[in-house]
């Protein structure tokens, strides 16, 4: 009997195997610490919610550009300087951005609606809910997201 518990193991731990990857469940090695994640399914709820995302996206994208260099460019301390160059650069990036926004804005090509704000304010609550150091820490976090979801608009 011992035998086909061992064998009914293996067969499933190697079903497991096989099927995770048809699945989307992939194993991330972090470190030491090692998990396995449905990224297809967390990225098919992420794509979800940024498609609901506002449709003034000219003026979310301002709000957002404004909130990275008010709010967490500025803030984000590190003894680290070659990382503070490297927020430098990521600042100077947005500002360029930022001027071509507000092109746009005073042309009257960015408008701005109720939904844009509404989505703003509910990332700058959640922001301002956080010691100001670790908000900024998430907030650069976050920042591959916005990049990704910024070419997606392209």
């Amino acid at each position: 009997m011992k035998g086909v518990a061992l064998a009914f193991g293996l067969f499933s731990a190697v079903g497991f195997l096989l099927w995770t990857p048809l699945t989307g469940h992939k194993t991330l090695h972090l470190g030491s610490c090692v998990i396995t994640a449905n990224l297809q399914a967390i990225q098919r709820e992420f794509s979800e919610i940024r498609d609901s995302v506002p449709s003034d996206r000219c003026c979310f994208l301002c709000h957002l550009v404004r909130f990275y260099l008010d709010r967490v460019f500025k803030v984000y301390q590190t003894p680290d300087h070659h990382t503070l160059r490297k927020i430098s650069s990521l600042a100077n990036s947005f500002l360029i951005i930022k001027k071509d926004l507000l092109v746009c804005h005073s042309r009257m090509a960015c408008h701005c609606g109720e939904e844009a704000m509404e989505k703003y304010n509910l990332i700058l609550s959640h922001f301002t809910e956080l010691e100001l150091q670790a908000a900024a820490v998430k907030a650069l976090g976050e920042l591959g997201i916005l990049l990704r979801w910024m070419e997606e608009i392209i």
